[in-house]
């Protein structure tokens, strides 16, 4: 005689979770990085969307320019409030690199000095009275 049946692990398509999780807006936009290659489960890169994920997987991605890891803690059946979605996942990614400030030499070069570029009207008007031309003429 066997003890209790344990529930099988649900599992999910990859595109699927990706949009329940709210990482993507659509279904297509999560095929699409998939596609690209900027999602690995479990270590290994994968470019199929229907690639079968559940709970205990992690997701190694490449979302806006940073590295997201997540452990999945459920699947989920819908794409529910935000609230929801992440309680799908635990977040185990580095915390972002800190954006590199501009040295006071950076800032100097793109910084313009008076009278550089072009003029304004009232400077264009001060020219053209040196010039002794007209005003209305051009």
């Amino acid at each position: 005689m066997a003890g209790p049946a344990e529930a099988p692990i649900r599992k999910e398509r990859l595109d699927r979770f990706l949009f329940f999780s709210r990482a993507a807006k659509s279904r297509t936009l999560a095929q699409k990085i998939i596609e690209a290659g900027a999602i690995r489960v479990n270590g290994e890169r994968t470019e199929r969307t229907d690639h079968k994920v559940g709970a205990g997987d992690v997701l190694t991605m490449s979302l806006h320019g940073r590295v997201v890891i997540w452990r999945l803690l459920d699947c989920g059946t819908r794409r529910g409030p935000a609230s929801e979605a992440q309680a799908l996942y635990e977040d185990l990614s580095p915390p972002p690199v800190p954006r590199v400030e501009l040295s006071p030499y950076d800032a100097a070069i793109a910084a313009r000095g008076p009278g550089a570029g072009r003029p304004t009207k009232k400077e264009r008007r001060e020219t053209d009275r040196l010039r002794g031309a007209e005003e209305g003429e051009d």
